[in-house]
């Protein structure tokens, strides 16, 4: 009886050590910024909620906050708990704030996917089922790691090696997609500046760099959004349709931009329609 005891009381400690939270750096060393400088790499972080009923599957979670903040708990932690509860890992991914350091963000999301994948076995993931989900500039960091990444080795010093920082699949939730078009001010001034530098608006326009390697995408946007117009989510499905990709977007009736908060009607359809994606692009079972 005493070894029975001990034996359930070790198989406890392991399913909660297995499903707390587990708080990661993201880079070993300074994390560099694209051109040579290198920053603060404790400003870059991963936190992993592994589901208790795991099914392979594993999302980078990209919070909202115009680039100029996160708001790491409705569009980080929260999203994180709904994914485990579908037996979806969920990592967030507190990313470094631009400060017109155009491509920081990018790095951290693409360093974000190739942890993830290096941890595979570990996480019991499978790491073919390596998504990312972004909210708002979220959204947008979300899809630039889409349209921009390295299949196997990467050239950013301190990064994790062998493993590929192209995402399985994409989810947008009302994006910010064109530096171009439609252009969420804010979002743009704090990634690249009060005057990018030529050619970064166009680079940083992620509907025009999808081709039919790109992954797939969901998309969710509400069309009374007043502060990142449905006009991006359409654009970057439009190119995903043109490249033959399973692409869907879903136009939701009302919310706003956040959808009234992270809850009611609109928030819950693209919850459900997005696991129903997942299914037919045979991510979940």
């Amino acid at each position: 009886m005493r070894l029975l005891a001990c034996l359930l009381l070790l198989g406890f400690v392991r399913l909660n050590a297995w499903t707390a939270p587990i708080p990661l750096p993201l880079w070993n060393g300074d994390a560099p910024e694209g051109d040579g400088k290198f920053s603060d790499s404790s400003k870059a972080r991963l936190t992993v909620h592994l589901a208790k009923q795991p099914n392979g599957a594993a999302v980078v979670i990209c919070p909202g906050g115009g680039y100029g903040g996160l708001v790491t708990k409705g569009e980080g932690h929260g999203i994180a708990e709904w994914l485990n509860e579908h037996g979806i890992a969920g990592i967030v991914l507190e990313y470094r704030l631009p400060a017109g350091r155009p491509y920081v963000p990018l790095l951290d999301a693409q360093q974000a996917i190739r942890t993830v994948r290096a941890h595979a076995a570990e996480w019991a993931l499978d790491p073919k089922k390596v998504g990312i989900i972004g909210f708002s500039a979220g959204g947008h960091l979300a899809s630039t790691a889409t349209v921009h990444f390295e299949t196997i080795e990467t050239r950013a010093p301190n990064a994790v090696t062998g493993q590929s920082s192209r995402p399985d699949f994409s989810i947008l939730i009302y994006p910010v997609i064109s530096m171009e078009e439609g252009v969420h001010r804010g979002s743009k001034k704090n990634l690249m500046g009060e005057t990018p530098a030529a050619g970064l608006p166009d680079y940083f326009s992620s509907q025009k760099h999808v081709t039919a390697a790109t992954p797939p995408a969901f998309l969710a946007h509400a069309i009374d959004d007043k502060v990142v117009p449905i006009e991006n989510s359409r654009m970057f499905f439009e190119a995903e349709k043109k490249a033959g990709l399973p692409t869907r977007l879903v136009e939701l009736p009302n919310g706003g931009h956040g959808l009234n908060g992270y809850k009611g009607p609109s928030w819950d359809k693209w919850q459900a329609e997005s696991l129903l994606w997942l299914k037919e692009i045979k991510v979940l079972p």
